[in-house]
């Protein structure tokens, strides 16, 4: 899988994550904000569990129907893809290095 896949999966992943926090957080069910954003139930849950992707416009309207920014949630997604992309370096390194515990010859 390439950088450009995997980023996108990764993207998707946080920014379901992102939406599904806001929305338990404001104590909504599936239901209740599919009525409110006019949005179908079943493609908010793919949203949320990272199968589908959002377009703008859709985004726009869950933010509103969650009272919550945009810029707010892209923040929180960014924070979310930045933390796994430092993780996954780190963890190429440790790979590299021949992995947890090995210790360099002096």
């Amino acid at each position: 899988m390439g950088s450009t896949t995997s980023g996108a999966l990764l993207f998707r992943a946080a920014l379901g994550e992102v939406l599904r926090a806001e929305r338990m957080r404001r104590g909504l069910t599936l239901r209740q904000l599919s009525a409110e954003a006019r949005v179908s139930l079943g493609y908010i849950s793919e949203i949320e569990r990272g199968q589908k992707e959002a377009s703008s416009e859709l985004l726009a309207a869950l933010c509103e129907a969650l009272d919550c920014p945009l810029s707010e949630v892209l923040r929180e997604v960014s924070e979310r893809v930045e933390l796994a992309e430092i993780t996954s370096r780190v963890q190429e390194a440790v790979d590299l290095a021949g992995g947890p515990g090995v210790v360099a010859a002096a």
